[in-house]
């Protein structure tokens, strides 16, 4: 048996670049009042193939292949934008560690934010 692996990845692979689109999943981006929303979301994916011959001098010969694939798909949150600002709004809460991960660069600028402003309204020593 003859199977061309590479032709059966190629299908796969077209497969989910004409499906795993935002657009086919949750939607397009939309408006909400002077807000302009696009969906975000994440794709995961995963194959295994195998396959093989052989022949037994006592049987006949005989060959196999066998393969699976997985994918997963959802919305991850919103790129909103206003005017000139754009903000990422997730789907989900994040708990415990990962929360005060995803938060730590905002407390890092608001701490920078007032360490510039402290230092340029205390006054000059002399």
């Amino acid at each position: 048996m003859n199977y061309d692996v590479n032709e059966v990845i190629g299908k796969l692979t077209d497969f989910l670049k004409s499906e795993a689109k935002t657009e086919t999943i949750i939607g397009q981006q939309f408006k909400l009042g002077e807000f302009i929303c696009v969906p975000v979301i994440g794709v995961g994916f995963g194959l295994g193939i195998g396959g093989g011959e052989g022949t037994d001098p006592k049987k006949a010969s005989g060959a196999g292949l066998g393969g699976g694939a997985g994918i997963g798909m959802g919305p991850l949150g919103f790129l909103v934008t206003k005017g000139l600002e754009i903000q990422f709004i997730p789907t989900r809460q994040s708990k415990g560690l990962s929360a005060v991960f995803e938060k730590l660069p905002d407390i890092l600028e608001k701490y920078f934010d007032k360490n510039k402003n402290d230092k340029k309204e205390a006054p000059a020593s002399v």
